[in-house]
């Protein structure tokens, strides 16, 4: 017989009966039946029960086995009474009879339940994350985000993509968010970045005559923690010659549409998987306030900045903003008429939650408008109103009022808000079982940096204009758009991507427009330059985000419910202790001083 087992603990059934077997596995649960004990043992594979009989010579050792110690035993297995049969366990049928047991390694009184959900804090639970682990629900999530990648791999090479790996130490590249940076010891003063995404490097690879590339690609970004977003993170990174942007959305929508309905019933709901027309970024932004809205919420946003602007509408705090430049925007919820205050009252409160002074409305019953501002409106406007919204009795319409982008965004939050609000089965209620996926497109290439006053990319700096350099030359650049597009499902960006400039002079030109400088242009990305000089194919790609795949796959709030070993919102790993200083002699090889913030030495001193 094997050292630790014969089976597994999902492997006994009833047509087993009578056998001597050997299982190992952590002890779930023990349950003392007047003398006589009941183990649940559990391994990676499931459950199964085991008992030790009342005045066995091995009950004194066993009762003495804590939860989660990790034991083996031998037995034989048994039929259970019909009575006691478990439907719910797969191995319900039997028992296993312990005839010897040995304790592997006895567990200490465990920090919070493994066997069941006992509420336990997301710090304790990173800090224990291995016992965390052995808890079913997570095991099925770790199981599925491998599931996810071998499939993601299947899928790829079907379409002949060759898969590549990329270097992790490299150059500082513009990607939008901050670089890790790693000093280098054989040159003081210098250091390596970790990879934002392989932007470059797959950019290279198509240059080099691969045609076809993909990578499960590890991607680092000095951001602050939230809940869809990480530090480290990876993800499906794809790049093809030769493309135009149609080829490349044709090429990977059948793999994201299989996947998603692959693993679709995870959580033991399938849900539907719907491809919608891809949406220009301008018309995302008024109608939904979002580059990546949620397509479940019916609901729309339209423009009545010109209802707000007419002369006999007398509402001074939107007409000042108006003014100024400012715009109105509205969300029309239909037949709420019917809704108590506290709908209304909880919607007003939100938006004061969010810094704004209320969510003004109107309520359009009797043929006329009811509400706080109701009566700065006369007839003729809310005529108009009613026409442009689609308003009819019963429907309320709430308003935003802000510069264009401050309106847009919160408009789209409110969206969301009003959405969520509304009860179970109202024919406005956020659709539920599906997967509702589209693409952003028609991106602008630059946009306006209010902090440092000046053009700079609003994506990808690699992207060709959509005019190339007629376009660059003629144009406004905030009027320049770009081969520039997102994937989103259910209110989240799940791929970006691009046709990528494969030629230098235009390349050279767009950075100009930003204020890089050629100079800056041969420091940082000289080797990309250099090799589209000697013949570059037109060419574009994506990344999915893996972790966000996963996260809706399993229907989790959060990434880091989907990740094996992770760190919480403040990026500590509090099970290895990290960050955490560095030791004299190490800063010292690496010619390195450190300059801490006046705040933190202070309260060193002080501790």
């Amino acid at each position: 017989m094997h050292t630790y087992r014969t089976h597994t603990c999902a492997a006994l059934r009833k047509s087993d009966e009578g056998q001597s077997v050997r299982l190992s596995g952590w002890v779930s649960r023990v349950r003392d039946h007047g003398g006589v004990l009941f183990i649940d043992l559990r391994d990676t594979y499931g459950l199964t029960q085991c008992v030790v009989e009342e005045n066995s010579p091995l009950l004194g050792e066993v009762e003495k086995w804590r939860p989660e110690s990790v034991v083996t035993i031998t037995g034989r297995v048994a039929a259970r009474t019909p009575e006691t049969v478990n439907p719910k366990m797969e191995t319900g049928e039997i028992e296993i009879v312990i005839e010897e047991a040995a304790l592997q390694s006895a567990a200490d009184v465990i920090p919070f339940q493994v066997a069941e959900d006992d509420g336990a804090g997301e710090d304790i639970r990173l800090r224990y994350r291995y016992l965390d682990l052995r808890r079913q629900r997570m095991q099925d999530k770790i199981r599925l985000r491998n599931n996810v990648v071998a499939s993601l791999r299947k899928r790829m090479w079907g379409k002949d993509f060759q898969e590549f790996q990329t270097p992790i130490l490299t150059a500082s590249s513009p990607e939008g968010a901050r670089d890790y940076l790693v000093p280098s010891r054989l040159h003081p003063g210098k250091f390596y970045a970790l990879p934002q995404a392989p932007q470059q490097f797959k950019q290279l690879l198509m240059m080099s005559g691969f045609d076809k590339y993909f990578q499960i690609a590890p991607c680092f970004r000095d951001e602050d923690g939230r809940a869809d977003r990480l530090a480290e993170f990876y993800q499906l990174d794809v790049e093809m010659s030769f493309v135009t942007q149609d080829d490349v959305h044709a090429t990977i929508q059948p793999v994201i549409e299989g996947l998603f309905e692959e693993f679709a019933d995870f959580t033991g709901e399938k849900r539907d998987v719907q491809w919608l027309p891809s949406i220009p970024y301008k018309e995302a932004m008024l109608k939904y306030g979002s580059d990546k809205p949620d397509l479940r919420n019916p609901l729309e946003i339209c423009d009545v900045t010109d209802v707000f602007a007419r002369d006999d509408v007398e509402f001074k705090a939107f007409k000042g903003v108006i003014e100024k430049g400012g715009v109105v925007r509205a969300i029309r919820a239909p037949a709420v008429a019917d809704q108590p205050r506290s709908f209304f009252d909880k919607l007003n409160g939100w938006a004061q939650s969010e810094g704004a002074p209320g969510l003004g409305y109107v309520l359009f019953e009797g043929g006329e408008g009811k509400g706080p501002i109701a009566k700065f409106i006369p007839e003729a406007a809310q005529a108009q109103l009613r026409e442009i919204c689609g308003a009819e009795d019963g429907d309320a319409v709430f308003f935003v009022c802000n510069s264009e982008s401050k309106a847009a965004k919160f408009a789209g939050a409110a969206r969301d808000a009003i959405c969520s609000a509304l009860p179970e089965g109202h024919k406005a209620a956020r659709e539920q079982g599906v997967y509702k996926f589209c693409w952003i497109v028609d991106f602008p290439m630059y946009e306006f940096d209010e902090a440092h006053q000046k053009i700079d990319f609003s994506h990808n700096p690699f992207s060709m204009p959509q005019g190339g350099m007629d376009d660059l030359e003629n144009k406004d650049p905030l009027d320049i758009y770009a081969f520039q597009y997102d994937c989103v499902c259910n209110g989240f960006e799940l791929a970006s991507g691009a046709i990528r400039n494969h030629k230098p002079e235009i390349m050279e030109k767009a950075f100009g427009l930003a204020g890089y400088g050629k100079d800056v242009l041969e420091a940082k990305f000289g080797g990309m330059l250099n090799a589209m000089r000697f013949g570059a194919p037109p060419h574009g790609g994506l990344a999915f985000g893996i972790d966000r795949i996963v996260m809706l796959l399993a229907d989790e709030p959060n990434l880091r419910e989907v990740y094996a070993f992770v760190m919480n919102g403040q990026y500590e790993d509090q099970m290895m202790g990290a960050p955490s200083e560095a030791l004299e002699q190490q800063l010292k090889d690496l010619h390195l001083k450190l300059n801490l913030p006046k705040k933190l030495v202070s309260s060193e001193e002080a501790a």
